[in-house]
């Protein structure tokens, strides 16, 4: 099997427990060790054996680290730390405001190039999977158009803008598609459809104690890339209800590629996604795509990168030979 890809862990949410659990699904990988910036003695991992370090320590396991997987959030954390840990380690993150993309790409690439380390970014399901599914059926459709639809589902991203806005004690967010608006994509109008017709927004926020709840609503509502563009309904509930009926975490969701070829065939590409756990899912994603930014790193690349620059065999624990073999 060869040497195993040395990971840590960068922050213990839900994503951070997916990746640990992920890692021991995988033979050629083995965890060093979790880092966050809590106390690490409040930190409980899934297994005994595993160690739990400062994130200000995280220097001195330069040379103990092949990647490490960052599990902060994208509206906070990803954006400062993403760089900065760049410069440092390889890294894999997925960071998933896709408007800001290009901006935190940027980022991140400066960082890693300067310190000779390998980093991709936005590794998921969306960004992610779906993005190469989109990819894909642009490239072999060429005269059509695509369509992206998610949930009915948890979003993790969402859900912690939520949780950052002042008033907000907990909260999830979900994500719902318009099921006029997939009716008529499956139905082949091909319809032009804005941000607002394919999906709402349902919120359940805990406020704290004393907090202006019209004002929360309000925060909510206006937040720019997260849900100033949609139809967005904020429900208040209080925190026995929030662990009893929004515990669960799933998600999914499909990309559909319609088009013409030739004179007037119809093609149809779809991708589809249906997750028990959405941060568990998204954990798997970012340990495969972890494997291929040791072994780009091992080869003397340098910078940032993205789903679209990763040949797919480099996901695989298969050897080239094997893959041909059994998956070709």
């Amino acid at each position: 099997m060869g040497t195993k890809i040395r990971l840590g862990i960068v922050g213990y949410g839900n994503l951070g427990r997916g990746v640990e659990a992920a890692i021991a699904q995988n033979p050629d990988a083995e965890l060093v060790g979790i880092f966050t910036r809590r106390g690490p003695g409040t930190v409980r991992p899934l297994s005994a054996n595993v160690a739990v370090h400062a994130l200000d320590g995280v220097d001195a396991f330069a040379d103990r680290i092949d990647v490490l997987v960052l599990c902060g959030g994208s509206k906070s954390d990803l954006p400062e730390q993403g760089p900065a840990l760049a410069g440092r380690f390889n890294t894999v993150d997925s960071f998933d405001t896709h408007a800001r993309i290009p901006q935190y790409f940027d980022a991140v690439d400066a960082a890693a190039r300067a310190a000779g380390k390998l980093s991709i970014i936005a590794v998921g399901w969306d960004p992610g999977l779906f993005s190469l599914a989109r990819l894909y059926g642009e490239s072999v459709l060429t005269h059509g158009a695509t369509y992206t639809f998610w949930g009915r589902g948890l979003s993790q991203g969402h859900s912690d803008a939520i949780r950052r806005v002042p008033g907000v004690r907990a909260g999830v967010q979900y994500t719902v598609p318009v099921s006029e608006a997939i009716e008529r994509v499956r139905g082949g109008e091909n319809p032009s459809l804005s941000t607002r017709e394919k999906h709402t927004r349902e919120c359940w926020v805990v406020l704290d104690e004393g907090a202006d709840a019209r004002a929360v609503e309000r925060a909510i509502r206006t937040m720019p890339d997260y849900f100033a563009d949609y139809d967005t309904t904020v429900h208040f509930i209080d925190e026995p209800t929030l662990r009893r009926e929004h515990s669960a975490m799933p998600h999914g969701g499909f990309v559909i590629r319609t088009g013409t070829t030739g004179e007037r065939s119809s093609q149809t590409v779809e991708f589809s996604l249906k997750l028990d756990s959405n941060p568990e899912f998204t954990a798997s994603v970012l340990v495969a795509y972890a494997r291929a930014a040791a072994r780009l790193s091992r080869r003397g690349e340098t910078g940032a990168r993205t789903v679209f620059d990763i040949a797919p065999a480099l996901l695989s624990p298969k050897s080239a030979a094997a893959l041909r073999a059994e998956l070709l």
